[in-house]
């Protein structure tokens, strides 16, 4: 059982006021001094906070005080030291991504979801896609094309109509968004060790944005994408309700 808790939570006010709740029963650490740390708030806060702590040790568990909440647990302060200690914990790898500017510049960011290319202007974009330095699409038109992990893979990805990912598969999803050549083109499943490359066809009259985990880069001439085991998250949740279970209650809805 856990003897450090801290507890961060997302600018809304009903997060803000479980945080004050839950330290005035559970006490509060700093992350870094922490056994486990509680997120309080949505997805977007849970990915925000395991970015911000990646370099720590303790596990992050989620409570939903968002909306969706794919990655949070239910919201209760009565029982959280006995959910802590039967919790059980998930680990996911990010992708790295590194996007080159029309400009030079690079940038580079990771992703726990997915790494996506979007159209920023009022045409389509149009892309050129190379997996570990083979050409596999010499022009794909479309609105966007995204890469998304298996933790991922009911964001974004599924929104766009990829594939759910089992969350133990060692694949990534290849989604296509409103594809116009080829037409209807869904994508690709890809292993997790693929290196991805899109190059953007005229940047100049087909403006692209990458994007990481809503990390936006504007004016990308190529993005390149790969799995960083290097880099684990570890995940907390309640017995029987995990990133696999979730995963299959979703095609099921």
């Amino acid at each position: 059982m856990p003897e450090r808790i801290a507890f961060l939570a997302s600018d809304a006010p009903v997060a803000q006021t479980a945080r004050a709740a839950l330290i005035g029963r559970y006490s509060d650490c700093a992350p870094e001094k922490a056994d486990v740390i509680v997120a309080l708030g949505g997805d977007g806060f849970m990915l925000q906070t395991l970015h911000n702590t990646q370099s720590l040790e303790a596990p992050v568990y989620g409570m939903n005080r968002g909306t969706v909440g794919f990655l949070m647990n239910a919201y209760n302060e009565s029982d959280l030291l006995d959910r802590l200690k039967e919790a059980e914990e998930e680990v996911v790898n990010p992708l790295s991504m590194r996007a080159t500017c029309v400009d030079g510049t690079v940038h580079e960011a990771l992703a726990i979801n997915e790494v996506s290319l979007l159209r920023a202007g009022p045409q389509a974009a149009k892309l050129r896609i190379t997996v570990d330095d083979r050409l596999r699409m010499e022009e794909l038109v479309c609105d966007g094309a995204l890469l998304a992990t298996p933790a991922g893979s009911t964001a974004y990805n599924y929104s766009a109509h990829g594939p759910i990912l089992p969350i133990g598969s060692d694949v990534l999803a290849l989604t296509a968004m409103a594809a116009f050549r080829p037409r209807r083109w869904r994508g690709a499943l890809l292993p997790k060790t693929a290196k991805v490359r899109f190059d953007v066809l005229d940047p100049a009259k087909r403006p692209v944005m990458a994007d990481a985990d809503s990390r936006s880069v504007e004016n990308v001439q190529s993005v390149e994408i790969q799995s960083e085991p290097s880099i684990s998250h570890r995940i907390l949740f309640d017995p029987g309700h995990g990133l696999e279970e979730r995963l299959i209650r979703e095609q099921f809805v």
